[in-house]
């Protein structure tokens, strides 16, 4: 699949088969997510890898917009290490880039994800904290749930002239 395959048809999955994820395709996908760029290379993120039933039954009890995960039988928490930060404060974009790489490897693997927000809501930032017994220098930002698509949306053009400015507003 070519990249701008890969953009276009990506999409957010929620339905996912009885199947799991082969260790082969975890480390795959990681590895995509580990190649993003990031502030002064400083690469500050740390991944938590959830495959345990109780966990994922566990994560719509934080986020209510993740109740997916009861039915997948993968998710991948997504965190910033502010001990590995070298500029203060660019862990969220430096991880939101890891995310984005996360999902398109996903998706050209022929499996389904969907990015499930966790900062900036304290109340989630604690659940997950505690859940999976997060150190205090690691910030949770999203929880991707992941799995084999039972669904298949078909692709989409997003582009808006309206929203391009060139040289000023």
């Amino acid at each position: 699949m070519d990249v701008f395959e890969a953009i276009h048809s990506r999409r957010s999955i929620r339905k996912f088969e009885d199947k799991a994820v082969s260790e082969e395709d975890i480390k795959d996908i990681l590895g995509a997510a580990m190649m993003a760029p990031s502030a002064g290379n400083a690469q500050p993120w740390q991944f938590v890898v959830v495959d345990d039933r109780e966990k994922l039954n566990a994560v719509p009890d934080i986020n209510e917009y993740a109740a997916m995960a009861k039915n997948a039988p993968l998710g991948i928490l997504v965190c910033g290490d502010l001990s590995l930060e070298k500029y203060a404060g660019y862990w969220v974009q430096d991880c939101s880039a890891a995310i984005q790489n996360l999902l398109l490897a996903t998706h050209a693997k022929g499996l389904g994800a969907v990015w499930t927000g966790i900062h900036p809501i304290e109340e989630r930032v604690e659940g997950f904290k505690k859940l999976f017994n997060l150190p205090e220098q690691v910030i949770p930002l999203g929880f991707m749930v992941i799995g084999h698509p039972k669904q298949e949306p078909k692709r989409k053009d997003r582009y808006k002239e309206e929203r391009v400015h060139r040289n000023s507003w």
